[in-house]
């Protein structure tokens, strides 16, 4: 019995090292905003700490992970113009504008013109929250 228990194991090891990975999105951020309840700051982000902050997400064996967020595991959720993917975790989303859809997007209003996603985070019961645009 211990031998077909190993045999399952390394069989299932050796085929994960085939995976395929492929980036479906990636982001840079203008905008971090912290929030905790009873304070607020927003920054404008110079394009040196935006990059320390980039956004990326890939998809390995028809699964999602946020892979700049410790490969949480997303699941993708699209609705109209907008694509979700939330954290199985629980820990956040990244809402990102389907670029075939921006210019629809855009005359509703600033925030969708000005940029093509968000990243929110959720850290105990306070958040960050990144605005960016594709990359």
């Amino acid at each position: 019995m211990k031998k077909i228990i190993f045999l399952l194991v390394l069989s299932f090891s050796t085929n994960s090292a085939f995976a395929q990975e492929t980036i479906v999105f990636t982001g840079i951020p203008e905008i971090k905003i912290s929030e905790g309840g009873i304070e607020r700051t927003p920054e404008n982000l110079s394009s040196d700490r935006a990059l320390g902050y980039k956004c990326t997400i890939t998809k390995i064996d028809g699964k999602y992970f946020w892979t700049t967020r410790e490969n949480i595991e997303l699941i993708n959720i699209s609705s109209g113009a907008y694509i979700t993917f939330m954290a199985l975790n629980g820990s956040g989303y990244v809402r990102i504008i389907n670029p075939e859809m921006k210019s629809a997007v855009s005359i509703m209003g600033g925030t969708e013109k000005k940029f093509d996603y968000i990243e929110h985070l959720l850290i105990g019961l306070k958040s960050v929250t990144y605005y960016g645009k594709i990359k």
